[in-house]
């Protein structure tokens, strides 16, 4: 078993959406990259998977590995007026490259709130979107211990 580290902090683009004419604003931060931290690569590989609730899951011949190096969920402050229908669109799967060569695929999970949602908290407040995804793996040849890094997309639509 090779030992990967994975200091992958995955960072997002948002746009946001608003159908004319009613000109509702919805604003997102991008507060938190999607993390998945840190593991041991078996010969085979798997999958890792950050769920919207913090939790980390692993299949195949991949091994958790805490070594001081935190998971977490991305994490959107979406500011919207309390009761406003929000629907989030997740962009395609992404390859992310690693800081020693190699590629990870890296599929956008569901979020906390679910989509559509229904934007609670009144400004200066926000309405916080937890999204987890899921990264695979594969053999230490094709993807070598190292950071790997990318950009997502996801798009909160008000409706």
């Amino acid at each position: 078993m090779g030992l990967m580290v994975l200091l992958l902090h995955v960072t997002s683009s948002v746009k946001a959406q608003e159908p004319p004419p009613r000109p509702i604003s919805v604003y997102v931060n991008p507060a938190q990259g999607l993390i998945f931290g840190a593991f041991f690569q078996g010969v085979t590989g798997g999958t890792v998977t950050v769920f919207p609730d913090g939790s980390r899951s692993v299949t195949g011949s991949i091994v958790q590995a805490n070594l001081g190096f935190p998971f977490s969920p991305a994490i959107f402050e979406v500011d919207a007026n309390p009761g406003t229908l929000i629907q989030i669109l997740n962009g395609p799967d992404v390859t992310l490259t690693g800081s020693n060569g190699g590629t990870l695929s890296l599929h956008i999970g569901s979020s906390s709130t679910g989509s559509p949602f229904v934007a609670t908290a009144t400004s200066p407040a926000r309405t916080l979107v937890r999204i987890g995804g899921t990264l695979t793996v594969g053999p230490p040849l094709a993807n070598p211990s190292g950071s790997y890094s990318g950009l997502f997309s996801v798009t909160f639509i008000q409706e």
